[in-house]
């Protein structure tokens, strides 16, 4: 068996508008960039997107449009992919790392007021693995302080909180479209923002500093190169015109895993339903019971592998990480440390079929009784 962790799904259709940019003379900057980002404003019902060459390049986008730089503060989770936190050292400013909820496993909003000093200006609030954050608390603490909030949604299309979108709550919002995402584009990733300035400011640091207004050899702000071609955004489009039925099949394979593994008390299962939230399904995430260590989830993980099984960890805490040893306001971080050291992200895809998530959970059990 060869199960690999993620597989994209593309069809004729999105090789056949790969095929007309390309007899076309536009491959940057053309009529396939205005209708993804008019697809997905629309989707995710705010007024302005702008896609980028990736979520990290959105993120990055995100903090200098808003104005956040050297001396400031951002609260952010530990327990996410790195790129979130990255983006706040790319613009000298400091994370400032919460710990998470056990059961949804996004930012505690309960640990967020603690966390605020006078340099604090943004919160970067993640909806991990596709569930939304609880927004309503969060949103209320940042108005009270004055803080920017920007929505993390690359691992989240589709999601709703309250029965609006993830990505519509934030001053900005980040998309990515790496292939395990639900939609992809190969690399890419999109900027959301209700407002008009922020925009502007996005438009002009994805295209070398270069306003609307400006020509092409007139830049009036330093930039950067973080435009997404006429051939993504041609993919992007097709993905987002079927996007329904690729969330309809990702929550299918999600309720598959869900019946093949419940009951088996030595792992906990993603959670399949939470008041009020509607989960886009990006990964189906596992971990196990409380009563193992990190290592017993890497020989699980060893014989997943040797069983030709795609499978990692997620995620390892990013304070933990050796890039962030050296952060000055270090603290100790209980449930995202437990929780990293016991999950394990089982194969998941749009076309994963019944008989190879029977053989997951084969491999799994096997590998699971080996333990005891």
């Amino acid at each position: 068996m060869n199960i690999p962790l993620s597989q994209p799904d593309i069809t004729d259709a999105e090789i056949d508008a790969v095929v007309s940019v390309m007899r076309s003379s536009r491959l940057s900057i053309g009529p396939s960039q205005q209708e993804f980002e008019s697809l997905f404003a629309s989707y995710i019902g705010v007024a302005h997107a702008v896609a980028v060459s990736s979520g990290t390049a959105g993120l990055h986008l995100a903090l200098l449009a808003l104005g956040i730089g050297p001396q400031d503060e951002v609260i952010v989770p530990s327990f996410t992919f790195i790129a979130a936190v990255n983006a706040i050292r790319y613009v000298g400013a400091d994370p400032i790392f919460i710990d998470i909820e056990l059961q949804t496993m996004n930012l505690n909003p309960a640990l967020i007021e603690a966390a605020i000093s006078a340099r604090t200006r943004a919160i970067v609030v993640v909806h991990t693995f596709g569930l939304p954050a609880e927004m309503d608390s969060i949103l209320a603490i940042a108005r009270r302080h004055n803080l920017f909030v920007i929505e993390d949604a690359c691992e989240a299309i589709g999601a709703e909180y309250r029965g609006k979108k993830a990505g519509s709550f934030g001053d900005a919002a980040v998309f990515a479209f790496y292939p395990n995402k639900q939609i992809t584009t190969g690399e890419g990733g999109m900027v959301l923002t209700p407002h008009a300035r922020i925009e502007r400011e996005l438009r002009a640091l994805r295209n070398q500093g270069r306003y609307e207004s400006d020509d092409w050899l007139q830049h009036s702000i330093i930039g950067y190169n973080y435009r997404l071609s006429e051939i993504a955004c041609a993919i992007g489009a097709v993905q987002m015109k079927r996007i329904e039925s690729i969330l309809g099949s990702r929550k299918s394979v999600a309720e598959k895993y869900h019946r093949r593994l419940a009951g088996d008390r030595r792992i906990e299962l993603p959670p399949n339903t939470i008041a009020g939230c509607s989960i886009s399904w990006f990964v189906y995430v596992i971990r196990l019971h409380n009563r193992y260590s990190r290592l017993h989830r890497d020989a699980v993980l060893d014989a997943l592998g040797l069983a030709g099984i795609g499978c990692a960890r997620y995620f390892a805490p990013v304070h933990l990480q050796p890039a962030y040893a050296g952060l000055k306001r270090m603290q100790h971080l209980p449930v995202s440390e437990s929780v990293g050291e016991r999950t394990i992200a089982l194969p998941f895809y749009n076309h994963l079929s019944d008989a190879d998530i029977d053989y997951v959970y084969d491999q799994l059990k096997r590998a699971l009784d080996g333990l005891e």
